[in-house]
């Protein structure tokens, strides 16, 4: 076991991105090439890394302060399972990635379900390796985000991310983790007109098909809901071809807009004109 972090500070970098700090990780291995070739990936990054050869008590983990462990489950022995799930358990906030040998199916579940939140066969590209640590800490980022931060107020409706819902009178709307996704990408806007294409790509993780009707299927699904338990507001606004925009208003002054609406694009009869026609000779 080494003694110190290393922080490859003589080696040429990448800059983090802006607002990020680099990861600070433990990689529990003994297999040399891959160490050789992983840490040296790790020193270009300038990530703050530490090389465990063997299972460390949960607490000393806890004092290192890490973002996620990488492990490989050959190197401990018959001890391995039972590491991983003391890991697991005893550092919920811990980004686990298990990068080992070949395995079963039921090998793969068994470490997921234990708590690991990433696996991967060896042999592996360490920029893979890289790339899943880094998604991993980004989603516990921000889960840890949404933990903290505090409830979005809007018209009646108060959006709580700690716990993925949203409530009128502290009576939960009930929705689904995707609705929820929807309202919390929408309020965020602060306004802004949000594209159909954006919604998807934000929401459902990739881009959306030609044709594909899914976010407005959502939308009318989320907007009933919301009209339900908050009827004397409205909140999610349709601007056609284009897409949504969340801002709460008074249900009476949108009904006010549409009639102004209405009476401006038809103008009132001619009374002259309305005579004329009622006394016309039928044909």
């Amino acid at each position: 076991m080494t003694e110190r972090f290393s922080a490859g500070a003589d080696v040429e970098r990448s800059p983090a991105p802006a607002g990020s700090s680099a990861p600070r990780i433990a990689v529990i291995d003994t297999d040399s090439g891959f160490l050789q070739v992983f840490t040296k990936r790790l020193e270009r990054l300038g990530w703050e890394h530490r090389v465990l050869a063997s299972a460390v008590p949960v607490e000393t983990v806890i004092a290192m302060r890490l973002s996620a462990v990488v492990v490989d489950l050959g190197s401990l022995g018959s001890q391995g399972w039972e590491y991983l799930e003391k890991l697991c358990t005893g550092l919920p906030g811990l980004g686990v990635v298990v990068c080992t040998g070949q395995s079963t199916v039921a090998q793969r579940v068994r470490g997921l379900r234990l708590g690991a939140d990433d696996w991967l066969t060896k042999p592996c590209h360490p920029e893979e390796l890289i790339a899943r640590v880094e998604a991993v800490v980004r989603r516990r980022r921000r889960t840890e985000a949404r933990a903290s931060a505090g409830p979005v107020l809007a018209g009646e409706i108060a959006i709580r991310s700690d716990r993925f819902q949203a409530f009128v009178a502290d009576i939960s709307i009930d929705l689904t983790r995707r609705e929820f996704e929807l309202i919390e990408l929408l309020a965020s806007a602060e306004g802004r007109v949000l594209e159909r294409e954006e919604i998807y790509q934000r929401v459902w993780g990739y881009a959306m098909a030609r044709g594909d009707r899914s976010v407005d299927v959502f939308v009318r699904k989320l907007r009933q809901k919301l009209e339900k338990a908050s009827p004397s507001w409205r909140y999610i606004h349709t601007h056609f071809g284009v897409g949504y925009r969340f801002a709460p208003e008074p249900a009476d002054s949108e009904a006010a807009a549409l009639s102004d609406a209405s009476a401006l694009a038809v103008p009132p009869a001619d009374p002259q004109m309305r005579q004329g026609r009622e006394t016309a000779p039928v044909a």
